[in-house]
């Protein structure tokens, strides 16, 4: 059990919660409600990786980088849509926007998380899978 993880998924939990509170401030509520349900949906994740941590065989340094893969992809990707909610920036995610789009300086910066996030979580899942693999016949 990863015990930092566990209670990185439960702050973005609750900033996720408050941010559900935040949906009438934002120019796209619907890209707000994205936010809110991925940084809960985030946050559970997280807890249930930190609670299968032992299960992994990963060098120190894979289980570094695929603990701050996930870490960072679950909180920028909320920051992500949070951002755009709020900025009126839709185009990286058109579906939850309706195509609306902000000053460049918003786009770039919602373009920049989530294409990150795109990244770091395929490290994140790459590793995890690498470290799930099975080293003794004896494992189920």
């Amino acid at each position: 059990m990863n015990r930092r993880i566990i209670r990185h998924g439960f702050i973005l939990i609750l900033i996720a919660l408050v941010t559900g509170l935040l949906l009438p401030a934002m120019q796209i509520p619907r890209l707000g409600l994205s936010a809110h349900t991925i940084g809960i949906l985030s946050g559970v994740l997280l807890i249930g990786i930190g609670a299968i941590w032992s299960a992994f065989s990963l060098s120190a340094r894979q289980a570094l980088v695929m603990y701050w893969g996930w870490v960072y992809s679950s909180y920028a990707n909320w920051l992500g849509c949070l951002i755009g909610a709020f900025a009126g920036a839709g185009q990286m995610t058109p579906l939850a926007s309706s195509g609306v789009k902000a000053d460049t300086w918003a786009e770039a910066t919602v373009a920049v998380l989530l294409i990150s996030v795109a990244i770091t979580s395929l490290v994140a899942v790459a590793l995890s899978i690498w470290g799930l693999r099975r080293h003794r016949a004896n494992d189920a």
